[in-house]
């Protein structure tokens, strides 16, 4: 890849980063693809869902956040102002990011009939989505430290996916996703995620905070990620090693994306992640997530 990439303000040198795989999705070759899930824990698919559909979402949520001072006009460029009136005009953080995560657009995008389609067909049964988004503005300087999902959703299927959307399209400077090779054959990092207490209301502290190069030299592994256009969709286990590039935008251009749990229909479902005010980790409900911090003020880690 030409463009040096950085993960936590380190530079990433050439061997250990590389291209994620691609896999043509097709309807009547499924058992393919789902041994290549099993295989690699991931499956990349380009050009699977509607751009119209995804340009729109884009679009719902840009206007969300013009209204509150953070998106510059117009938002087809999700510029970041620097700036923020979201506290002022909508004190209660959590309902507006509900709002927004809501939004009729994002919805068609993140849990309507092509997803719906693409996710079932790969699990080979009916899949349903929890309604709990994670819908992710990232400003310049932000990125996500690598974690398992694991420890966030094991309290009902155990068959759970997490199907990550670009909200437009994500050059490497913006920040896409990334995982770590072979992450799924961790098994000693699976085991501490795994020994997680789901009980807790507390949000799990799993993130793997060590320099990623190192991590990756020491498994013989790699960083891996892509340019990502609207259209694209990863789907990954929850046993996958993932996180984020830096955002080095030199223009201020945000990275938008989505992620969504989907799980067979047949089984149990995590009731925090259902209903029309989904609970989330903490009991703390859409009020928890980074997103619905201003687009001003520091993240949490995850």
């Amino acid at each position: 890849m030409p463009y040096t990439c950085q993960m936590q303000g380190r530079t990433l040198p050439t061997d250990v980063v590389g291209p994620l795989i691609e896999t043509v999705f097709n309807p009547t070759q499924p058992e393919t693809m789902r041994q290549r899930l099993a295989q690699d824990g991931y499956l990349f698919f380009r050009d699977v869902l509607p751009v119209s559909d995804i340009l729109s979402a884009r679009a719902e949520v840009f206007e969300r956040l013009a209204e509150v001072g953070e998106v510059q006009l117009p938002v087809s460029t999700g510029t970041y102002t620097g700036a923020s009136r979201r506290r002022e005009i909508f004190p209660d953080l959590g309902r507006f990011w509900q709002s927004v995560s809501e939004g009729p657009a994002l919805r068609l995008a993140s849990h309507g009939p092509h997803a719906t389609h693409v996710i079932s067909t790969v699990l080979a049964e009916p899949a349903h989505a929890h309604d709990y988004l994670f819908l992710r503005p990232a400003v310049p300087g932000r990125s996500t430290h690598l974690h398992y999902d694991h420890p966030f959703f094991a309290r009902g299927s155990n068959r759970i996916h997490t199907a990550w959307t670009p909200l437009g399209n994500i050059p490497l400077e913006q920040g896409p996703l990334l995982i770590v090779e072979g992450s799924n054959q961790f098994q000693d990092l699976i085991s501490q995620a795994q020994a997680v207490d789901y009980a807790s209301s507390s949000t799990p502290l799993v993130q793997l905070m060590e320099d990623p190069v190192e991590l990756a030299r020491q498994r013989n592994s790699r960083i891996l990620t892509a340019d990502f256009r609207a259209g694209d969709l990863v789907l990954f286990s929850m046993t996958l090693l993932h996180g984020s590039l830096d955002n080095r935008s030199a223009k201020g251009h945000i990275r938008l994306s989505c992620d969504v749990r989907w799980q067979p229909c047949v089984d149990p479902i995590d009731d925090r992640y259902q209903g029309p005010v989904p609970a989330g980790t903490t009991g703390a409900g859409y009020g928890e997530l980074n997103g619905a911090k201003p687009l001003d003020e520091p993240w949490h880690q995850r």
